[in-house]
């Protein structure tokens, strides 16, 4: 199942803990979670009794063989996140990793698409190639030989075809959710809307299955469900419900991204050489009312930014001997920020580069204000 979604010499980029790099797909780097070698350890043994059936006599072999097929179902896998991390990257947006896990695969897309259309095609891409790969394998069952080799070609066949359809299920986290969102974004012009519409589809999908399952095991196979039948219903519920959950929640809290703007949030700002005294510039900043610090350079350009915290942790007997550069924070790449920038963007920034103050920058370069991540929670609560 998928559950998508976040050249050169840049930095290397820290990966999830539990994770390892297998290689690069598209530019983009495939990692395998310490639950793989669980699932591929399952799929080999209960793969086992068939391979028994098709190469009788393998012995102990039989399981390298169920080993085998685990991996070229997982290599089905990553082209159907594959096919998402390029759609997503023709769009422009980034994409940081594929990771192979228990339940499937993920692609990080490390953005949101900006219309429908966009989120359309980087969702229903995935499903379509499984599907692709499922009739492809389908027509070589015709012609494959017996044996191991047509075991594992039907198995591809109906693996891929499985998984293409079950994603197209309009419910988040899967990709036919997505789809879903597109659709209603599409026709209310809401994202948010979209998601909620979803994910609502994920929890109905959840129930349906946590109940549907076991029934529907029991119909195809006869008898009645047993314990195994349940657990893995609960399994797939548990994962559709969490997923669903989870998405719902990001679109109540991207839906106050908006409200936050920098240059709303800013405070007034008073610009003092580095050298003064440090409660000389808290009387200067109380008298023009500036809620903030910045000190600047001989030239005038600014280097820091004071810390609230560190400024009040000053005792007042001591600010006329401590110079105010001493409670400024040095003005690092990271820390100057377009006045204007706001909404998911103002949060990745401040994200990328925690700090408590950031100096705001008018597109000439001059100083606008600062920015304290305080204020900026406080305006986050007060849209909640």
């Amino acid at each position: 199942m998928s559950n998508d979604r976040a050249p050169g010499a840049s930095p290397p980029v820290s990966r999830p803990p539990g994770t390892f790099k297998v290689g690069t797909i598209a530019g983009t780097d495939v990692l395998l979670t310490r639950t793989w070698f669980v699932v591929a350890l399952v799929i080999a043994i209960f793969m086992a009794p068939a391979v028994d059936r098709a190469q009788p006599g393998l012995g102990g072999l039989k399981y390298v063989a169920g080993l085998t097929f685990a991996v070229l179902l997982y290599l089905s896998v990553l082209l159907h996140e594959a096919a998402h991390a390029v759609a997503a990257k023709r769009f422009g947006l980034p994409v940081s990793s594929i990771t192979l896990h228990f339940m499937g695969g993920m692609t990080a897309i490390d953005k949101e698409p900006e219309h429908p259309r966009q989120e359309f095609w980087i969702s229903v891409v995935g499903p379509l190639t499984s599907v692709a790969v499922g009739l492809v394998a389908s027509a070589l069952t015709f012609v494959a030989p017996g044996g191991l080799i047509g075991l594992a070609v039907g198995a591809i066949a109906s693996a891929n075809l499985i998984v293409g359809v079950v994603n197209l299920l309009p419910g988040l986290p899967l990709d036919g959710g997505r789809v879903l969102k597109a659709a209603v974004w599409r026709g209310s012009g809401d994202m948010h809307k979209g998601t909620v519409v979803a994910a609502w589809g994920g929890r109905v999908l959840a129930l349906l299955a946590f109940v549907g399952w076991p029934l529907l095991t029991s119909k195809l196979l006869g008898g009645q469900p047993t314990a195994i039948d349940f657990l893995f219903a609960g399994m797939i519920s548990l994962f559709l419900w969490s997923g669903a959950t989870a998405a719902m929640t990001s679109a109540k809290v991207r839906s106050r991204l908006p409200f936050l703007v920098a240059r709303d949030l800013a405070r007034r700002t008073l610009t003092v050489p580095s050298e003064l005294p440090l409660a000389e510039a808290v009387r200067r900043a109380q008298e023009v009312e500036a809620g903030s610090i910045v000190t600047v350079s001989i030239s005038g350009q600014p280097v820091g930014v004071v810390n609230e915290v560190a400024l009040l942790s000053v005792p007042e007997d001591r600010r006329p001997w401590v110079a105010v550069s001493t409670v400024a924070r040095t003005l690092d790449e990271g820390l100057r920020l377009p006045a204007g920038i706001g909404g998911e963007d103002l949060i990745r920034a401040i994200s990328a580069r925690p700090a408590g103050e950031y100096l705001l920058l008018d597109p000439d370069g001059s100083i606008f204000g600062v920015l304290s991540t305080a204020d900026v929670d406080r305006a986050f609560r007060a849209h909640a």
